[in-house]
């Protein structure tokens, strides 16, 4: 079983190695499911999503809030049935909708899980961004909505930070594919049902780099999208070895974010407080809390 769901393109046989994401065997390593109150607005509504985030990520970035999943590995094994069985557990729990966090490197074994079990609330693709137009054709008759993390324009910043040199052409790609999958956003009582909102964390002394994100969103996708920005940024993992990442991100570099986005006439989205930046909305990944909703 050899794995090339993710642009790395690993072609590893998972039953025998892992790739560079981690995975390795045909289990779902999950290591937690939550109703998850901390996304955007229209994501978690008055109910909370219903999160699940899986251990592994092909994309590892050094500052990764949750290393403890996608670096460490941290969860526990479960098959397709059983993935099943939570979303309709979740379902049933009366969430907005199913988050998939993190989910590439797992795409064929969730899809068999949604044919086993296809919730009747919307599913979201939480994902790095990290993903080929294949994969996102994939799933196309499976999710709803699109959570697309849009992290680098400058392809030395995207090796340094996460090993993925060709990251930005690869991203604008696969946003440009889910768009033409799904061309409008559809909001019902103030919630996403079927849509797209593009994610961005503004990254200390990288500010002019996430202006040039959004220059190229504008011109490739138009300003007709949700966008997020985040001021939530703190130095975890690995950061805190990396000249820049060890420091904080500092209000003028993120009010120079904001008003770059205004002048390019973004107007549908949210932009976190810069009070923001704390371990607040990092969720607590202890196993002996693994199912909190």
């Amino acid at each position: 079983m050899k794995c090339n769901l993710c642009p790395r393109k690993c072609n590893v046989d998972i039953m025998l190695n892992a790739g560079f994401c981690g995975k390795k065997g045909n289990k779902i390593k999950i290591a937690k499911i939550m109703r998850h109150k901390w996304e955007e607005p229209i994501i978690s509504g008055e109910k909370g999503s219903g999160a699940i985030f899986y251990a592994y990520c092909s994309l590892k970035c050094c500052y990764c809030q949750n290393y403890q999943l996608s670096h460490l590995g941290l969860g526990k094994d479960f098959t397709e049935n059983e993935l099943a069985d939570f979303i309709k557990k979740l379902d049933e729990s009366k969430v907005e909708n199913i988050n998939f966090v993190t989910p590439t490197h797992y795409t064929d074994n969730i899809i068999n899980a949604l044919k086993l079990y296809t919730p009747s609330v919307p599913v979201v693709w939480n994902t790095s961004g990290y993903e080929t137009e294949e994969n996102i054709d994939k799933i196309k008759d499976f999710v709803d909505i699109f959570l697309f993390d849009f992290k680098y324009c400058s392809s030395e910043k995207s090796l340094k930070y996460s090993k993925a040199n060709n990251y930005f052409e690869v991203c604008l790609k696969a946003l440009k594919k889910a768009r033409q999958i799904i061309p409008e956003d559809k909001i019902e009582n103030g919630v996403m049902k079927k849509g797209i909102i593009v994610r961005h964390l503004v990254l200390p002394n990288n500010y002019l780099d996430s202006i040039k994100v959004f220059e190229a969103i504008k011109k490739e996708v138009g300003t007709d999208i949700y966008v997020s920005v985040m001021s939530q940024y703190v130095p975890f993992y690995k950061a805190k070895e990396d000249i820049d990442l060890c420091k904080k991100l500092k209000p003028i570099e993120y009010k120079k974010v904001k008003n770059a986005l205004e002048k390019l006439g973004f107007n549908k989205g949210f932009v976190q407080d810069f009070s923001s930046s704390t371990c607040e909305y990092t969720p607590n990944f202890n196993l002996d809390k693994f199912w909190e909703v």
